[in-house]
């Protein structure tokens, strides 16, 4: 098959990635092409892409937007060696990078939420549609579509009579994150649906948003109007149906009942031999060559916090060393914020259980008050090391130098990191939702908990955490059969895209 695979994130592409999605991008269309099929990724280029070396332009399409006539480039990369049958593309315009070169998302406050991304993503969109149509871009026999960002070429392949031949293309369309619907209004704004296509009739039955009524709702439309519609983990396309929603749980049931919902797990990348363990010392070494390349660099203070466990631990390996991995978003550690009966958090719990025999180190950033809350625990603990930023090397070795990996999230599509934990030999303490309840096996290759209510999870994880700890001190054989069993469990992505043959192309 020709398969075309559009999407806001790329993680090929350098700079290419801001979350899940973009190892999504990087990995299946290499798992694809394997089989056999000629795959094309294309993204937005950010005023980026188009410049890394080797970069060609192909063609320069005309596209309606807002009224006016804008002159989008398409452009090609070099292509990979290794995978003869996949061609990345982009698509170049100075309003694909409205917040600077290589900026993938504007991140708008609350006051007017997604504008500046959705302006951007609908442009795109516009972009892709007029390259269909025009033969700049390949007919495809299947155009898989990932999150909202790109929910906009469906649309206008139903409702505008311009691109009435894409209305015969078989339109798939993943589901990342749920909780992200894009949601802008109808008119009365610039970055209004309205606004970028002032002649299209839609319909508000597909893209009016169920509660909004004046606004409109892109995740709704790609569900609405795809041939199949996939949620990356099984549990997670159950889970939609019901509380995890989000104000679209009839239509995902509706998509359910008419067998176009299809949940399936990501996959993870596996070296042809077993991740080595880092030895504390050198995972030490390599925090404090990350916090002076930080000291050195110009912007906002991501420093350490947490000093004195640095000092403290300089000498000795701590008897467990519990590690956490990740972008610092509600999602993925309100739990640990939550107080608890005596008005301190989830977090100091779990320090205070974790008490001299061991160490917590996280490396993460995101949402400053977030960064700050963690900051401010670190500085007054000496077993929690907070690292305020991100380094790609300084993970790979948290998750092989670590004995216990911490994934709390609140709701988790599917997660990665979880999986590479796991891969390192590295269990996992998980709350039992979406792809974290498909990946971790309690007691079996990790360990789970769960709870009605955020009151009832935060019990069952400080409770469920003294189990753990208890077990690693007391049973180290159980302990290296659950290592093990974590080590030997595997989500390919060949398998991942043979079900996508299967269950979304076919």
């Amino acid at each position: 098959m020709r398969l075309l695979l559009i999407a806001a994130e790329n993680g090929s592409l350098p700079g290419g990635k801001v979350g899940g999605m973009g190892d999504v991008i990087r990995d299946v269309p290499r798992a694809l092409a394997a089989l056999g099929h000629e795959v094309t990724v294309l993204v937005p280029g950010y005023q980026h892409f188009s410049r890394l070396p080797g970069t060609t332009l192909q063609t320069a399409l005309e596209v309606d937007f807002r009224g006016h006539t804008e002159r989008v480039e398409l452009w090609v990369l070099p292509s990979d060696p290794a995978h003869p049958r996949l061609r990345c593309q982009v698509l170049e315009h100075p309003l694909l990078a409205p917040c600077g070169p290589g900026r993938i998302y504007c991140d708008d406050g609350p006051d007017r939420p997604f504008a500046t991304d959705a302006s951007k993503f609908a442009l795109f969109c516009a972009a892709v549609a007029t390259g269909l149509r025009d033969g700049a871009l390949p007919w495809p026999d299947r155009v898989h579509l990932h999150d909202w960002h790109t929910a906009m070429v469906p649309v206008l392949a139903r409702f505008e009579p311009g691109f009435a031949a894409l209305g015969e293309l078989h339109f798939v369309y993943t589901i990342h994150n749920l909780a992200l619907q894009g949601i802008r209004p109808l008119r009365g704004d610039d970055s209004a649906l309205e606004a970028w296509f002032p002649r299209l009739r839609y319909d508000y039955a597909f893209v009016g948003d169920p509660r909004y009524p004046d606004c409109f709702n892109p995740m709704r439309a790609g569900i609405r109007l795809c041939r199949k519609v996939h949620a990356v983990s099984p549990t997670y396309a159950r889970e939609i149906q019901g509380d995890a929603g989000e104000g679209l749980a009839e239509d995902l049931r509706q998509a359910d009942r008419e067998g176009r919902l299809e949940g399936i797990l990501n996959g993870c990348e596996y070296p042809a031999s077993r991740v080595a363990p880092v030895e504390f010392g050198a995972l030490l070494a390599a925090v404090r060559v990350q916090l002076q390349r930080w000291r050195e660099e110009p912007g906002p203070d991501r420093a350490m916090r947490g000093a004195s466990a640095l000092e403290r631990w300089r000498r000795k390996r701590p008897s467990i060393l519990l590690t956490s991995v990740g972008r610092l978003t509600d999602q993925k550690v309100r739990l640990l914020r939550m107080p608890v009966a005596d008005g301190r958090s989830v977090l100091e719990h779990l320090l205070e259980s974790l008490g001299r025999r061991g160490l917590f180190i996280m490396l993460g950033s995101g949402d400053p008050v977030l960064e700050d809350f963690f900051a401010a625990v670190a500085a007054r603990s000496d077993n929690f090391l907070f690292l305020r930023g991100f380094s790609e090397p300084l993970s790979e070795m948290l998750y092989a130098g670590g004995d216990l990996f911490l994934m709390p999230s609140s709701f988790e599509p599917c997660g990665i990191s979880q999986m590479l934990a796991m891969r390192a030999g590295q269990p996992c303490l998980v709350h039992a939702v979406g792809g974290l309840a498909d990946t971790v096996r309690d007691g079996v290759n990790g360990f789970a908990f769960g709870g009605t209510g955020e009151a009832a999870q935060a019990l069952h994880l400080l409770q469920r955490f003294e189990q753990v700890l208890n077990l690693h001190a007391t049973d180290p054989a159980a302990w290296s059969r659950i290592s093990e069993e974590a080590a030997a469990a595997r989500f390919d992505w060949s398998a991942v895209a043979r079900a996508y043959e299967a269950r979304l192309y076919r």
